[in-house]
């Protein structure tokens, strides 16, 4: 009685649904599980050590949330990207990100260009055991290279907020679409050379911009592809 009359009881624990809810959303949150992951409710529940009725409960929640969706005889899974959302920012960060990493280019020294490229091997690497989410941070480290010493705060602005629209929207293509992943790396190596060979700067800006349309096409074609047939 004296505990909690100095407002010191303890907390309620924390129901089961809760605790399965808690557990799926901070691996939605952080990466962990991106757009598209199938949620197999036995799995969690066994890793969970509990029945499937609270990670049913739990699914539920999340779906009426919009972050995950359930479909008879497909089961639960991430919901996917918003595909109008997830083309206008990646658009939009195909025109900023291009202009920025022809600005930063000239100011690109060979720390950068080791960097970079140390970065994009690391990126090969990652292609045989694959782990989306990791292959997603290491991306944005590699562009972030070529891109941070632009002289124009205007334009690196936009670039971080169409980055951090990505980071809301869970993006990792490459979860779905592993063979963009392969196509990626090649890409970077030749935007490398053109900043390394000192290229026209409209060539290196488009040579990103086509880049990042890249993945938007692949992620397209991915949508169109799974979309389910009209019955």
């Amino acid at each position: 009685m004296a505990d909690t009359a100095l407002g010191t009881a303890k907390a309620p624990t924390p129901s089961k649904s809760q605790l399965a809810y808690d557990w799926i959303r901070e691996r939605i949150d952080d990466g962990r599980y991106v757009s598209g992951f199938r949620l197999v409710l036995g799995q969690i529940a066994g890793e969970l050590e509990v029945s499937v009725v609270p990670v049913r409960e739990a699914i539920r929640r999340l779906e009426a949330e919009g972050l995950v969706t359930f479909e008879k005889n497909v089961g639960a899974q991430v919901a996917l990207l918003h595909e109008t959302e997830y083309t206008y920012t990646m658009q939009t960060l195909a025109l900023v990100e291009g202009a920025a990493t022809q600005m930063s280019a000239p100011l690109l020294n060979g720390d950068h260009l080791y960097r970079a490229r140390a970065i994009n091997n690391e990126m090969i690497a990652c292609l045989d055991d694959f782990i989306p989410h990791r292959f997603t941070e290491l991306n944005r480290t590699f562009h972030s290279v070529l891109f941070e010493e632009c002289p124009n705060p205007h334009i690196l602005d936009l670039v971080h907020r169409g980055w951090n629209r990505l980071t809301v929207l869970r993006d990792s293509t490459f979860s779905f679409v592993p063979g963009r992943a392969r196509e990626s790396v090649d890409e970077h190596e030749q935007i490398l050379r053109l900043i390394e060979t000192e290229a026209d700067p409209l060539e290196i800006e488009l040579a990103a911009r086509r880049h990042r349309l890249a993945t938007l096409d692949a992620f397209l074609t991915y949508q169109t592809e799974h979309k389910h047939p009209q019955r």
